[in-house]
């Protein structure tokens, strides 16, 4: 039976992530569910800025659930991502005991638990509270990074060889993300239920800037969303994110504006393009200059 924390049914899920601020469509509430229903990681790719770290976000908001967040990058390594000792405070204990117990009581001692220093991974499996594990951008990481998450995505557990293995107290809610960088492993996306996210249509974007920026004239959120939807399709360095949209709505409202023509639009590009060769582009395809 999966935890009372989780969600009861699909709709229950889109229900609560919609109070907790995220508005899913019908296969991302379907698949949330099933994450937790199953107890199943959840792999969630697609472009970056459409809402996958969020969607951990508001499983969290949306159950109550401590998030714990391994950001993933080049180089991260094992020390990083699930524990580490505690070499300085390992040394004072060696130098205060010289002398008065055998080297063998000595290293006893500091492999133990108050010698540990637990990162993200590892204090997500031993948390006995409600916890939404998010590891972000997985596709970031080394191979090596893959074999270490199989062990504690197949089984929930970590082997550390001064202290055995170290099963969960309690299944977090796994999400991870990936930006299809790179491909994962097979063994990884076995383990994984998977949804794949993309640009919302023009319809729920702009339910989603109506409900995150309540005071964004309708007029002005649909000239909003449709100004995003052409810049999009342009070949962009970076393509504006929803919540970059978001941003732009924010910003259309401090300034007051209330018709996004192309002088508001130039006046405010910098709010959802932040490379200058895309912003060139943008005043050269939409014609604001």
């Amino acid at each position: 039976m999966p935890d009372a924390q989780w969600f009861s049914s699909p709709s229950d899920a889109q229900a609560r992530l919609a109070a907790a601020g995220y508005l899913a469509d019908e296969a991302t509430g379907t698949t949330a569910y099933l994450a937790g229903a199953l107890e199943k990681p959840l792999l969630v790719e697609g472009p970056a800025g459409v809402g996958k770290t969020e969607l951990a976000k508001a499983v969290s908001r949306a159950t109550g659930a401590e998030l714990v967040r391994l950001q993933c990058y080049e180089g991260l390594d094992e020390a990083r991502a699930l524990y580490e000792w505690n070499y300085k405070k390992q040394l004072l204990r060696i130098q205060a005991s010289q002398g008065q117990e055998s080297w063998d009581e000595t290293h006893d001692d500091i492999f133990t638990d108050e010698f540990l220093l637990t990162r993200p991974l590892l204090t997500a499996i031993r948390r006995a509270e409600p916890t939404v594990l998010l590891v972000d951008e997985v596709d970031k990481t080394d191979v090596e990074v893959e074999g270490l998450l199989l062990e504690v995505l197949s089984d929930f557990q970590v082997t550390i060889p001064e202290l055995g293995t170290l099963s969960a107290v309690r299944r977090p809610f796994v999400v991870l993300t990936s930006n299809a960088s790179r491909e994962l492993s097979e063994a990884v996306k076995r383990r994984c239920l998977f949804l794949h996210l993309d640009y919302p249509d023009a319809a729920r974007e702009a339910e989603i800037v109506a409900s995150q920026v309540p005071d964004l004239e309708q007029r002005v959120a649909e000239q909003l969303v449709a100004t995003v939807a052409r810049l999009r399709e342009l070949e962009l360095k970076k393509a504006p994110s929803i919540a970059e949209s978001v941003d732009w709505a924010r910003t259309l409202v401090a300034l007051e504006i209330r018709e996004l023509d192309e002088k508001a639009i130039g006046d405010t590009l910098g709010v959802v393009l932040k490379h200058a060769s895309d912003q060139d582009r943008a005043v050269r395809e939409l014609r604001l200059r």
